[in-house]
């Protein structure tokens, strides 16, 4: 974690190949905006048909309760996230 304080929190996520478990979605109470700073990634949101490549310097805003899932990593992928909302707290562990 980079940064926190209530409602906002700053992280630097690696990923080195994973993914979501297989039918799992994400549905998390807070925004997240995420930027891929190196390599790339396939997140798939539930009410799109396909999933979405991002590469270095994509963004993707996910709104809160937007069922998603990373389908695949590179290994590395560096993204920045910032999560937004008053469920976002201080105490939480990345």
């Amino acid at each position: 974690m980079l940064y926190a304080a209530p409602g906002l929190r700053i992280e630097r996520i690696v990923s080195t190949g994973q993914a979501s478990p297989p039918g799992f979605y994400d549905d998390q109470p807070q925004a997240e905006w995420v930027a891929v700073l190196a390599g790339s990634a396939e997140l798939r949101f539930a009410d799109e048909p396909t999933g979405r490549l991002l590469t270095a310097g994509d963004t993707v805003l996910i709104e809160p309760h937007r069922r998603h899932r990373v389908e695949r990593t590179d290994s590395p992928t560096i993204w920045l996230a910032i999560h937004v909302g008053p469920e976002v707290g201080t105490d939480e562990t990345p």
